[in-house]
């Protein structure tokens, strides 16, 4: 894996992530006060499942 490719990914996550409050400001805001509610170990569950989808997806495509 290159420099490039790590910088293109970490670019379009960016990019992805900034969708929401740019285009939905009001209903961001209201998902991240209610993600603020949340039982800390079902906010790291969703974590692990984000993370080991991602490592299942970058095996998968390489």
């Amino acid at each position: 894996m290159t420099f490039s490719i790590v910088v293109t990914a970490l670019a379009l996550m960016l990019i992805f992530e900034g969708l929401g409050p740019m285009f939905f400001p009001n209903r961001w805001q209201e998902f991240m006060g209610k993600l603020a509610k949340e039982n800390p170990k079902m906010i790291r569950q969703m974590g692990g499942v984000l993370l080991l989808s991602g490592t299942i997806l970058l095996f998968l495509i390489n």
